[in-house]
């Protein structure tokens, strides 16, 4: 679960940037798209703590390539950072999003091995 905790911190930095990078406040689509954005990736990310819901973090590889694009698509010459902080948080959203919940716990059939292994010599 600790991919979806880097999500989590993702989503705050994403929501704290506008303040950072300085947007204008004429700059209204860079607000809505940097708060909406950090709303859906805390959500997807804290919602895929609940087991039936395990699965919600892969929506993130869609915000991911959201912000990637809007970066992409509202490039100018040089690039504000704004818009390359975006994209990076984005590739880093859909580098962490494929991670499974379970990562760093051994497969299901090594813990059964080790749980009857320990039971057997228990015994």
């Amino acid at each position: 679960m600790w991919s979806r905790v880097v999500e989590i911190m993702l989503g705050c930095w994403l929501a704290i940037s506008p303040f950072v990078f300085r947007h204008a406040p004429e700059e209204t689509a860079f607000w809505v798209n940097d708060f909406a954005t950090s709303a859906a990736i805390i959500g997807l990310a804290l919602v895929s703590w609940y087991r039936p819901l395990r699965h919600a973090h892969v929506g993130i590889v869609a915000v991911g390539i959201w912000l990637i694009l809007f970066a992409y698509l509202h490039f100018g010459e040089p690039a504000p950072p704004a818009l390359q902080n975006n994209a990076l948080v984005g590739l880093l959203l859909v580098m962490f999003a494929v991670i499974p919940n379970r990562a760093s716990e051994p497969p299901d059939s090594w813990a059964k091995f080790e749980r009857d292994s320990s039971e057997t010599m228990a015994a």
